[in-house]
């Protein structure tokens, strides 16, 4: 067994011996109280405040991850990562035991572990939202969190969803906690350090700017986007013109950004990636996309004249996929992935795909099970696949690639031929063509027989 990683500054990502899946929550967390609250009740349809970023630089993945994994990724010639929202391992009601509720996010986070041994597999976790639930208070963060992943041996940054975000409180007038504390607690920690909420578990607070921030990888760069605390209702970055008592810090933000990575993306260097949890775009029949979210990254790509080369969102509890054609014919893959463990939900009913509403395309049936993406890419081509994990194992469920030249989704199948990086071991070494299998004893002494006496072969 290889030893964990240390990343720089003595970070720390899994535990040495990591025991097995636990069966019952310390915490009990069913949360009925949270939804039958006076605070709740009074303010469920209101947007909480989005506390200030520390700074505005943007994190370097080499700032997280020893050497030997850096290397690995440029001798590689691409990098990987997962993504996955919604992995709360919360009860859904009272006839779920917690060993279910567990059992369902332990089975994707496993899943997971599983890729990344030594080296080699994906980079880092992306969390696309809803860390916890039912609120994202910190006595929740052990079971939901740092327990489920104490073995997964890689940087996890995050995006909040609106459950991390919202609030509790006995009375009306004023929550428990403010808004986010515990995620500003264990993602946007000044400094790396053991939690207060690990409950003696070894992984190392992230150290994200903000609830908002961009993340540059190896051949890849993501905007994370916070789409607040409104639950059945849709997603909000931005004030939408006044409507919100929000600071437009995010439309700046997003606008500036773009701008900033045009020019590699132009040159094709690296694929641009946005992240935000509620979904634009969304079949299923519980959430529904949110409007004014695409309306917003609609302006800022405009104004920036770059638009991603995709965009993943979690809090509808299933995947879907869709396509979606910009006026300049570029093609781009939204998908939502809120399958990381907490309740599936059921899709709206449907014709069979493909469905074409405007300029976007439901691409396949949604899938209503768990499981996370795998994202890679090379920055010539994206691809993005999904893969289911439950009791019965893991399988490849979608996949979607995308050519990052020409601007369009590939045929299924059908991937251009990987660089000469790609072809390489770790160590930059060109691999050799496999040995001709040697003849059998018998058969060449027959031979050798046939040559002595003068025989045809």
């Amino acid at each position: 067994m290889t030893a964990n990683l240390i990343g720089p500054g003595g970070r720390l990502f899994a535990d040495p011996t990591p025991g097995p899946d636990e069966v019952k929550f310390r915490q009990d967390n069913t949360s009925s109280a949270y939804y039958n609250s006076p605070y709740f009740l009074a303010h469920k349809s209101q947007v909480q405040p989005i506390p200030r970023r520390r700074n505005s630089q943007p994190l370097d993945l080499a700032n997280f991850l020893p050497t030997e994994v850096m290397s690995a990724i440029q001798s590689a010639g691409k990098i990987s990562f997962h993504a996955v929202g919604d992995t709360g391992a919360a009860k859904v009601n009272r006839s779920q035991t917690a060993a279910t509720a567990l059992g369902h996010e332990a089975a994707v986070a496993d899943a997971m572990v599983a890729d990344v041994q030594g080296v080699d597999g994906p980079a880092f976790f992306f969390h696309l939202g809803d860390v916890i639930y039912n609120f994202g208070e910190a006595q929740y963060y052990y079971d939901q969190f740092y327990e489920p992943f104490r073995a997964y041996d890689r940087p996890i940054f995050a995006i909040p969803g609106n459950h991390d975000g919202m609030v509790f409180g006995q009375g009306s007038s004023a929550p428990q906690v403010p808004t986010l504390d515990a995620f500003l607690t264990n993602f946007c920690a000044a400094d790396a350090g053991p939690s207060p909420d690990g409950g003696g578990l070894m992984r190392s607070v992230m150290t994200q700017p903000g609830v908002y921030f961009r993340l540059d990888a190896p051949f890849v760069s993501i905007l994370g986007l916070y789409s607040n605390v409104l639950d059945s209702g849709a997603g909000v970055i931005s004030s939408q013109g006044g409507h919100f008592p929000l600071i437009d810090d995010q439309l700046d933000f997003l606008k500036q950004e773009l701008g900033n990575l045009k020019a590699e993306r132009t040159a094709n260097k690296r694929a641009v990636i946005i992240a935000v949890h509620h979904p634009p775009l969304s079949a299923d029949a519980k959430h529904g996309g949110s409007l004014g979210i695409m309306k917003d990254i609609d302006s800022c790509c405009k104004a920036a004249g770059l638009y991603p080369d995709a965009v993943l969102c979690g809090h509808a509890h299933l995947y879907q996929r869709f396509t979606r054609v910009m006026a300049d014919g570029k093609e781009v893959p939204y998908v939502v992935a809120g399958s990381g463990g907490f309740a599936a939900t059921t899709p709206k009913q449907l014709p069979p795909p493909p469905i074409t509403i405007g300029d976007h395309t439901l691409v396949i049936a949604p899938i209503v099970n768990f499981g996370y993406l795998t994202v890679e890419t090379d920055a010539r081509t994206l691809s993005i696949t999904f893969r289911t994990a439950d009791q019965r194992g893991v399988a490849v469920r979608d996949t979607v690639v995308v050519d990052l030249k020409a601007n369009k989704i590939l045929p299924p199948g059908q991937q251009p031929a990987a660089p000469a990086a790609a072809r390489r071991t770790p160590a930059g070494r060109r691999k050799k063509p496999p040995a001709k299998p040697a003849r059998p004893v018998k058969a060449a002494k027959k031979a050798k027989k046939r040559r002595a006496s003068g025989r045809k072969k």
